[in-house]
């Protein structure tokens, strides 16, 4: 048994039909002190059960609730520890965030509710516009958008409404191409696609960067609507052409999106807008601490140039009286304090329709209220001076990483990272150790795995992002469980092959639990006659 390097756990606990022992049972009913009535008079006949609960788990009180403890810690979360999956900024939830969107007035406004009546809610969202502006200098904001791909397909259903109005739906028919890096995220051309364009791909340098060359000559043909674009790259890569990119796309008559989803490495140091970039959704989960997946409530929010904004959808929050409105929590210029007083007249906050080149809504209500409230409390929390903050740690931790590692895997660019970093599996794959064993083995140590097998045209990438949630200690119980494995695959490469060893399950066949679930629990007799 291999000692973990981190002290995670993961009990080998039975299933609830397993722990089952005849006779057991969590309650006792007290003698009846009323007149019986028959159940028939209560419960239907069709609605009863005839077999005496055969086949269920008999339990006291005690093994349910140890029982569901248990399997409740496997649910590896970033609360339990470090979440290095690459290219999704899995980050703390502050505490403070989620107090906040549990304030009664806040998380009990009905969605229907008056305008009168929810001024402060409008309040939030107006502040919250106000601020991801200046962090972005994109002053057309919507917040409608419900994920990161959502947010990503209004933005490029902006690009396609403003080249229809400016060159006329003719004119604009003959520009329909969407220009996409090799290395882009897969939503990108799946939103161009739905937008009614036709994607190109755009080739990476040796060094991981936007091919200038091929991008002047895709652009040439004088079909090309736009460019979408992550920077730093899904590599890892901040884009140092950028503004020589925007500059191609926008003589050739095009714009640039650019994919938000990296901007925990850009926060409170560079501003898209002044790279020239038109429109950018913005993961408030993966950038502004909201929670992450699960199924539940995420955030896309679409910012873009003035130019733009006419097409964003609607209803737009605006402020009404009270002077210029701006808020100044946020500053850009260099030694705010972040601490500013906004405005407390006697402005009133409404919804404004009237906005006739718009997209139209694109969400119900006016988006996921509650991801709001928290990227607010987060944004006014850290200030200008803590969003800066947590940029570089974020940077400096991925590059600590991209040290510790260099001399066990495979870095395949000699570039250092922004907030993620790329390795693969060149050196491991020579003792028949690939990226996937790898992965299977780190989660004996107590880590979730990284991000494996993107960017696609890395061979065999490992895609690591720590963000500034993790410390040093836990960088280096990463670091060392890492140079493990790899001595591992050198020594006992078996050993990685047959990983994991510590959790209930093994090593399963991937596609067969995809395509052929097991859904339920059956007895070993019933599974025998079955099968």
């Amino acid at each position: 048994m291999t000692s973990k390097v981190t002290t995670h756990v993961s009990y080998n606990e039975q299933l609830i039909f397993e722990r089952s022992q005849p006779g057991r049972a969590g309650f006792s009913l007290p003698a009846l002190d009323v007149e019986e009535t028959a159940l028939d008079e209560i419960i239907p006949r069709e609605f009863q059960r005839d077999d005496d609960l055969a086949g269920m788990p008999e339990v006291t009180e005690v093994d349910v609730i140890r029982h569901f403890t248990r399997i409740s810690a496997w649910n590896y979360s970033i609360d339990l520890g470090m979440y290095p999956l690459g290219s999704c900024t899995m980050k703390y939830n502050s505490r403070l965030n989620e107090k906040v969107a549990r304030i009664a007035g806040f998380a009990n406004l009905h969605p229907l509710a008056a305008e009168a009546e929810a001024q402060g809610a409008l309040e939030v969202i107006y502040e919250l516009q106000q601020h991801l502006a200046e962090i972005t200098g994109l002053p057309g904001i919507s917040l409608q958008p419900a994920a990161g791909a959502h947010g990503e397909m209004t933005g490029i259903m902006i690009i396609r409404a403003f080249i229809d109005a400016r060159d006329g739906h003719e004119a604009s028919a003959n520009r329909r191409t969407m220009l996409i890096p090799d290395s882009a995220h897969g939503t990108n051309p799946a939103s161009a696609h739905l937008s009614g364009f036709t994607v190109k791909t755009i080739r990476s340098t040796a060094e991981g960067l936007t091919d200038l060359d091929h991008l002047r000559e895709l652009c040439a043909h004088g079909d090309v609507a736009g460019l979408m674009l992550t920077n730093p790259n899904t590599l890892g890569l901040f884009e140092r052409n950028i503004q020589q990119i925007c500059r191609i796309v926008h003589d050739a008559g095009g714009l640039v999106y650019m994919d938000g989803a990296n901007m925990n490495a850009l926060v409170g140091v560079a501003r898209p807008g002044d790279m020239g970039v038109d429109v950018i959704h913005l993961n408030l989960t993966v950038t502004f601490s909201t929670p992450h997946g699960g199924g539940g409530p995420g955030s896309g929010r679409c910012c873009c140039t003035e130019e733009l904004e006419p097409f964003l959808p609607v209803p737009r929050v605006v402020r009404v009286g009270g002077g210029n409105g701006r808020v100044e929590e946020v500053s850009t210029q260099s030694g705010s304090d972040g601490v500013g007083a906004g405005a407390t007249d006697n402005a009133s906050y409404k919804l404004d329709f009237d906005h006739p080149q718009s997209i139209g809504r694109v969400k119900a209500f006016l988006g996921n209220y509650g991801m709001m409230l928290r990227a607010l409390a987060y944004i006014l929390t850290h200030g200008y001076d803590g969003l800066r903050e947590a940029t570089e740690a974020a940077v400096l931790n991925a590059r600590y990483i991209a040290h510790g590692l260099v001399s066990e895997y495979e870095k395949p660019f000699a570039a250092a990272p922004m907030h993620e970093v790329v390795f693969t599996d060149k050196r491991q794959s020579r003792q028949g150790v690939h990226t996937l064993d790898i992965a299977k083995r780190l989660i004996d140590y107590g880590f979730h795995p990284m991000t494996i097998y993107f960017p696609l045209i890395v061979s065999g990438a490992m895609l690591i992002e720590p963000t500034e949630s993790v410390g040093r200690q836990e960088l280096d119980q990463f670091i060392e469980a890492m140079k493990s494995i790899a001595r591992e695959a050198i020594d006992d490469p078996e050993l990685v092959l047959n990983a994991p060893h510590t959790t209930r399950i093994g090593r399963l066949d991937e596609a067969a639990a995809a395509r052929k679930p097991v859904l339920r629990w059956k007895p070993k007799e019933a599974a025998t006659v079955t099968h």
